[in-house]
């Protein structure tokens, strides 16, 4: 059985355990809520808003996930590639998203601003128009990623083989160029 939920808010509670209902959950705030170890099979959230939230292994399995929001909220070992692929789009802001992974998604236009991103897979990742506006990427992968139009201006720690993405109009600074370097082996100077 699954439920509707319709502009709900949703305050401090510990889904792991008092489960989430599977279903659809539309316009619906998750304030200081803990999804860590929880299943989110099939559950729908559009135009939903989460707000220091906790994701640690948190389990996606064709989860939906359509302009929704993520505010200061840890996002620990997640697999964003078992995502419903179909209208998936969100933001990240002031979150952290640790050794997690958008392997194969299509992410275009997402927005992560003033995020540490860490050690997170973006392999065969479509980010076109994506801006990483200051944003920790340290120990990101990058290969066979789509890199049109991605703003990585104000982006730090990122490394990027350009032989191995496609990276036409990509934005860069020339403070952060270092990033588009290191498989050369090179020995730059400030």
């Amino acid at each position: 059985m699954s439920v509707y939920e319709l502009d709900k808010t949703f305050e401090k509670i510990n889904f792991k355990d008092t489960p989430l209902p599977k279903g659809d959950y539309e316009f619906c705030s998750f304030n200081n809520c803990d999804f860590s170890e929880t299943d989110l099979f099939s559950v729908s959230f559009m135009e939903c808003q989460f707000v220091n939230c906790n994701f640690s292994l948190t389990k996606f399995g064709r989860t939906s996930f359509k302009d929704v929001k993520f505010n200061d909220c840890k996002l620990m070992g997640l697999h964003f590639e078992n995502c419903n692929p179909f209208g998936l789009s969100f933001r990240f802001e002031d979150c952290q998203i640790l050794h997690s992974s958008f392997y194969q998604q299509n992410i275009a236009k997402t927005l992560f601003k003033n995020c540490r991103i860490i050690e997170t897979d973006f392999s065969d990742t479509n980010l076109s128009y994506v801006a990483f506006d200051n944003n920790d990427l340290s120990g990101s992968v990058f290969s066979g990623s789509i890199l049109e139009r991605t703003d990585f201006r104000t982006a730090k720690y990122f490394s990027i083989d350009l032989s191995k993405n496609k990276v036409k109009k990509a934005k860069f600074s020339a403070h952060n160029l270092v990033g588009l370097l290191d498989n050369y082996d090179l020995e730059i100077d400030s």
